[in-house]
Order: structure tokens, then sequence, then C-alpha cells
């Protein structure tokens, strides 16, 4: 049996300084391999091959997402298809950042992202060829690119995650403007170096502009959070009452239920106002790199995480948000089309570093 090897990134690159730490598991369907060849395409999207694909039965993958998370997806996949797979993994920055460095040089042939913001810096940079339409196709705009460089594989919406004992739903804050009320001073709980708190505060900067996102971390800082590593921390510390509300992606709290379920928990979700940047909805999501252009196991990587199967695997391990039709949503969320903001282009959320050296600027990097 094939079998998946993985390394690990030691090390940030300086080329690109994005401070994104990786977040966060599938009924067996084998998928038919994409096997059109790639189409030329404009100028200043991404580069385009001609030829045919072929297969050698293996591929090095550069995995922003946790080896927890998706080893077991990879797994499936190599037992499903016979190709080797060898993984790389760090954060989506880390990843980023060495595919920056290395570009066309890299052994790369895929990279599987956390976030959309990456994905769009990499693009950006001319980085990936140009998927297949017949997997392209399968992601409705809005969570995909709009070039075809990289597919949407699953949808995490932010969310206010707060105590039940201490907070009742009417006094919660209904955008993220609200959070800055004198009242939930040293109450809400953040996490700035994870990549979905940048992308949230990304988010922000385009909807409402770069003076407004300015004022909104002014406000937040002088509002004295709690400043947490991760999602998980946040959680944890509303679920045990040390503060009353944090963000989150809505898929913590989803798997802490499974694991202990609802009524023993002491949290519950609060979704903002539809389009609000407190609610956005980002995507993981995934490219192939120029080098591999007419490698077929790439192709048929990227073509299984579209698939049913690879779909079905997030929504049921990880209760994320499928992107495809024909597969359903984790039970109780909010519908992905209730929560988009019409406003907001997924790939216009390349422009984290912007984004750090605004959070850095006010002390949270």
């Amino acid at each position: 049996m094939s079998r998946s090897r993985t390394l690990r990134a030691v090390s940030f690159i300086g080329a690109a300084t994005f401070v994104l730490a990786a977040c966060q598991q599938a009924p067996e369907e084998a998928v038919e391999p994409a096997t059109e060849d790639i189409q030329e395409v404009e100028e200043g999207s991404a580069e385009a091959v001609e030829g045919t694909p072929e297969s050698d039965n293996f591929l090095v993958l550069y995995s922003g997402r946790s080896e927890t998370l998706v080893q077991p997806l990879i797994d499936q996949f190599i037992e499903e298809t016979g190709i080797d797979v060898e993984v790389r993994y760090g954060n989506t920055g880390e990843m980023a950042a060495l595919l920056l460095e290395e570009g066309d040089a890299t052994q790369a042939g895929v990279f599987l992202s956390q976030d959309a913001g990456a994905l769009g810096a990499l693009s950006t940079a001319g980085l990936f060829t140009t998927l297949p339409e017949d997997i392209s196709s399968r992601v409705e705009p809005g969570f995909t690119s709009t070039d075809g460089s990289w597919v949407g594989v699953t949808g995490r919406a932010r969310v206010v995650v707060y105590n039940t004992d201490l907070v009742t739903e009417e006094e919660l804050p209904t955008t993220a403007d609200g959070l800055l009320d004198p009242q939930w001073s040293g109450q809400v709980g953040v996490a700035p170096t994870n990549a979905s708190f940048q992308s949230y505060v990304t988010a922000y900067r385009v909807i409402e502009g770069e003076g407004a996102a300015e004022a909104w971390v002014s406000g937040l800082v002088a509002n004295d959070p709690e400043v947490f590593e991760g999602n998980t921390p946040i959680l944890e510390a509303v679920e045990a009452g040390a503060i009353p509300l944090g963000l989150i992606n809505h898929y913590y709290w989803y798997r802490l239920e499974a694991e202990r379920g609802e009524d023993n928990l002491a949290s519950r979700l609060w979704f903002t106002e539809a389009g609000d940047p407190a609610s956005i909805v980002n995507v993981t999501g995934v490219g192939i790199l120029n080098p591999a252009a007419l490698d077929q196991d790439a192709i048929d990587f990227v073509d299984y995480m579209v698939s049913e199967a690879g779909q079905s695997y997030f929504v049921e391990s990880t209760y994320e948000y499928p992107l495809i039709d024909g597969v359903d949503a984790p039970a109780d969320l909010p519908s992905l089309e209730s929560l988009v903001n019409p406003n907001l282009d997924l790939s216009d959320l390349e422009s984290l570093s912007e984004t750090q050296e605004l959070l850095t600027r006010f002390g949270l990097l």
C-alpha cells in the first residue's frame, strides 16, 4: 500500500511575513480523474500550460492545515487512488512564505491552505496554474477564486461564542462595532496571531475602508481585550466562565459539542448581522503550483478535495461548511447564503501584510 510521508516546516521565510496560525477529518467514494488539458487564460491571471497531464503516482503537498485534521483524509485519498503523497506541514503563513521564496523551483505540486488570503497572495504572485474548469466550477462564485487559480474547499463562519450563564442573547452585540462598547471592556477574547482573526480584520478593511478599520482596531485595544493564542483557548475560557464572550470560527464549538453534548456546555454561538465583518465566511482552499500544471496526481488530489467524499469528510469530522452541491452542511447552521457579504470578494483578503502592520502598530502582534 502507498503511504504518506510527512515533513515539517521549521522556520519562517522572510520573503513574506504572514503570521498565520494553522487551524485545525468521510465516506469512501472513488473519484473519476479530471484529465482535461489546462486551458489558456488572460494575461495577469493564473499561468496556464497546454498539454496532456501525466501521472507518476507521487505528489508533494504543502499543507497549511494541521496534520491531525487532514492526514486521515490524505490517507483515504492514498488508499483509493494509489498515489503516494509526501506532506510538508506548517501553518498557512509558513507555507505561503516558503512557496513565495521557492517560486517555480518548488517541489510542491499542491498547496492546501487554511485561508483565502494566502491563496490570493500566491495567485497574485503568479505561482498557481489554472485549474480544470470541471473542478473550479463545482464551487459557487463567492467561495472560490475568480480566475480559476484556486478552488474553495470548505467554509468557516466567524462567530461570537458566549457563556449563557454570564450573557443573555439580548445583551450580545449585533455587529463588530458593538464589541467596542464599554460594557465589553476586558470581556472579549481574541487571537490576533491566528489567520482567521487576521482575515476578519482584513475583511473589515475591505468592507468598511482603511480609516474605519484603524478606528476599530484602536477601539478594540482601548477596550482591553483578553488575548489568546488561538480559537480553542478562547472557547475554553468562555466555557469555563473566565470571559463572557470571544471571537472564533464556528466549527470549534461544534467539535466540542460533539465531544461533550450540548446539554453539558455553558457556551453557545451567536451570529452577528448578515454581511457584518464579525460574521464573514472565509474558506479553506487548494491550488496547483505551476511546476505541477501537467501533473495528473496533483489534479486528482484537488479533484478529490471537492468531491462528495472529500466534502463529506470535512462536514462529518470538522463541522465545516461544504462548498459543492449535494453535500449537506452540519445541522443547525445558518445557510452560507445568509452570511455572505455581497461586497466582499475573498480574493481581496490577500492584503494580509497591511492587516499585520495595522495590528502590530496597535500592539496586538
